[in-house]
């Protein structure tokens, strides 16, 4: 893979230890901020603040956020499938996490 292959992606590691401000994912991901209150009542995001306008973000939402802006758009999702969506990719990801923690055995349940 070279850097003019167009599947190579560039990308920054964020740290937990940022917080981004509702209005600077707004203007990074493009969402809304009616978008962002409908994922936090969804249950999709958990921000740190008493009101809106004192929310603040982990570093890690970001790429939450940047999912979660594609999937309604590319998708056209609501908020609740935004949700939904969200909770099943993290599903995933944690399953293929253990999965490479503990190696893929081709075993099953019944021992076969």
């Amino acid at each position: 893979m070279n850097g003019n292959d167009p599947s190579h992606l560039h990308g920054e590691i964020v740290e937990e230890r940022i917080e981004f401000t509702l209005v600077e994912l707004c203007r990074i991901t493009g969402a809304s901020r009616d978008d962002f209150a409908r994922w936090v009542e969804e249950g999709a995001f958990e921000p740190q603040g008493a009101g809106v306008e004192e929310w603040r973000f982990s570093g890690t939402c970001l790429g939450r956020a940047i999912t979660a802006q594609r999937l309604k758009t590319d998708l056209e999702l609501n908020a609740p499938g935004v949700a939904l969506a969200l909770d099943l990719l993290d599903q995933i990801d944690a399953l293929r996490k253990r999965l490479a923690r503990f190696g893929d055995r081709g075993e099953t349940h019944d021992g076969s």
